[in-house]
């Protein structure tokens, strides 16, 4: 696989690491509960473009520094006002930002982890309440810690669910449950995350990172890269499908050409010889010409 050199990510307010072909993310303001940011949002996209980008990642962990993973929306500098105005109103709007202005900053995240080529893991160290909670939701597999607490807390906070997450939230738990969450807007206890299906399964604190990197690793040392990302896009986006022939239209053309490639080969092969495959195709230059079948939809703000 080929890939061009990249300039170095400038992140303030979160970390980025890859080891052992794992990428993790770190919300990284501990003294501040990581409470979300405009800059936080604008990190995460550069975090997630710099992952996509390298065909080395195979995974993403995405967690939090200190004993929170995300506390919401930082409301220590607007306070009452900070919902009086959107993520990103003050981006010149001649500058290469400007389809971000006026606009929701966690549905900005969420709209870009919906996008994303490699399989997301959420690592819930601590509270995650309001976006903290909601940024999970586009996550494919979610583990917390015994000490992690959620809330879709909007209801007690005036305002509306935000983050996409009134389609996310009925697709992850169910609409009674995700009803339920949203309209009592109490926080509660990683029991009953698990019990509602938001997360997957809880760990002591010291293993929760861990048992994520171990699902990480599985499908880091197993699998095809575009394999896996050709998975996650279409079980994704058939959860909006009308109908089942829309996914078979798109699997009858993605398997014949993904048949044709080296992975493929690779893995036939690893089988018949019984060894460990070495897959070596990657999704940013190896994607099957059926990919993308969709068009991204244009931000239209609502008049």
């Amino acid at each position: 696989m080929t890939q061009t050199s990249r300039p170095p990510l400038e992140l303030k307010q979160l970390t980025y690491e890859v080891d052992d072909s794992i990428a993790t993310i770190t919300l990284n303001r501990p003294d501040k509960l990581n409470a979300f940011t405009d800059r936080m949002v604008f990190d995460t996209l550069a975090a997630l473009d710099e992952a996509d980008a390298d065909d080395d990642v195979r995974a993403v962990i995405i967690t939090g520094a200190g004993r929170a993973f995300c506390a919401g929306a930082d409301l220590s500098t607007d306070g009452t006002d900070t919902f009086t105005k959107t993520s990103g109103s003050d981006i010149d709007p001649d500058s290469e930002r400007a389809k971000y202005r006026n606009r929701d900053g966690g549905g900005i995240v969420s709209l870009r982890l919906f996008q994303s080529l490699k399989p997301i893991i959420g690592a819930v160290n601590g509270v995650a309440v309001g976006v903290g909670s909601t940024m999970l939701l586009p996550m494919d597999i979610r583990l917390a810690s015994t000490n992690a607490r959620f809330g879709f807390v909007f209801s007690q906070r005036g305002i509306v669910p935000e983050a996409a997450s009134s389609w996310f939230l009925p697709r992850v738990v169910g609409i009674s449950q995700a009803l339920e969450w949203c309209y009592t807007g109490e926080v509660f206890e990683a029991e009953e995350a698990l019990a509602g299906g938001l997360v997957k399964s809880l760990h002591e604190p010291d293993d929760l990172l861990p048992a994520a990197r171990e699902i990480a690793t599985r499908i880091a040392e197993r699998t095809s890269s575009v394999s896996v990302a050709m998975a996650r896009q279409q079980l994704w986006r058939m959860l909006g499908a009308s109908h089942p022939m829309e996914a078979h239209r798109i699997e009858s053309a993605a398997v014949p050409q993904l048949g044709a490639n080296a992975d493929v080969a690779e893995g036939i092969a690893s089988f018949f010889e019984k060894r460990p495959p070495n897959f070596t195709l990657g999704p940013s230059n190896d994607m099957p010409d059926v990919y993308p079948w969709f068009d991204e939809p244009d931000f239209e703000p609502y008049e």
